[in-house]
């Protein structure tokens, strides 16, 4: 154990590394142990299970993604903060699509609420603040931003937009610009 220095952060930077390699639901405690030539018995002084390990890369991608979305959206408002937020959940998810994937899984609410998905809400909401949203306009708004940039990432990266000559950015383009057509314009009709 100590001629390979395992730490628990030292295992999830990698477990983060091979899901980006080999895909999010591919990345067990066996397939990192074989990554440091250890035996999985060796991993256990860090992380408790596959579970816990896939929670700490979890955790670890969301940290990642909000400081990047943060640096993004810094001295931004109105449709540049909505095109600089979006694009950096889009660039994170095509450098590191094991992690993007990583940071959707389902934590426990109190995992969930100490984790860095609080500041990817705060940071959806302040995008929004350019466009003078109120309550319960502004949660349909957290949902369909959440929905829209994810749905495209998603179908983006499964190749669902390669059968036609229009290119991707092109539409990704026109999506953004509707979207902050549809929130200048109001919420409730």
């Amino acid at each position: 154990m100590v001629r390979v220095g395992l730490t628990a952060e030292r295992l999830t930077r990698a477990g983060a590394e091979l899901a980006d390699e080999i895909g999010f639901d591919q990345v067990t405690a066996s397939a990192l142990a074989r990554r440091f030539d250890v035996k999985v018995a060796s991993l256990y002084s860090h992380v408790k299970s596959s579970h816990d390990l896939k929670t700490r890369i979890a955790l670890f991608a969301l940290e990642e993604l909000a400081d990047r979305v943060a640096a993004a959206l810094a001295g931004r408002a109105g449709k540049d903060a909505l095109a600089a937020f979006a694009n950096a959940y889009r660039d994170y998810a095509r450098e590191h699509p094991g992690r993007y994937d990583a940071a959707r899984l389902r934590l426990d609410p109190e995992t969930a609420a100490a984790s860095a998905g609080v500041r990817h809400a705060q940071m959806t909401r302040a995008t929004l603040r350019g466009y003078d949203l109120t309550e319960p306009d502004q949660t349909h708004a957290v949902r369909m931003l959440g929905s829209v940039f994810h749905g495209y990432v998603s179908l983006e990266m499964a190749g669902g937009f390669s059968h036609t000559a229009i290119d991707s950015q092109e539409s990704w383009n026109w999506v953004l610009d509707r979207l902050d057509a549809l929130l200048r314009n109001g919420a409730t009709p």
